[in-house]
């Protein structure tokens, strides 16, 4: 299943994922910082939503109260 995931408090603007079986396939973010994003999309691919979700709900971005990655997770919780 392909899903959009518009973020809010970041400065990725949306997150695009493919996930099948419980299974991560594919993670784009639109924006943000290219290399921690792509970083962040390689690291979850293959890996199980739910140990995604797990690891990265609680990352914080600076001062922000959220985080791409925290992001991810919470896009991963709406599938």
């Amino acid at each position: 299943m392909k899903f959009s995931y518009k973020t809010k408090g970041v400065c990725s603007r949306q997150i695009n994922i493919e996930v099948e079986d419980g299974i991560v396939k594919k993670v784009q973010f639109e924006g943000g910082c290219n290399g921690n994003t792509k970083g962040i999309s390689a690291l979850v691919e293959g890996m199980k939503a739910e140990d995604v979700i797990e690891k990265l709900k609680d990352i914080k971005c600076g001062f922000k109260g959220t985080s791409c990655p925290a992001q991810l997770a919470e896009a991963l919780k709406n599938i």
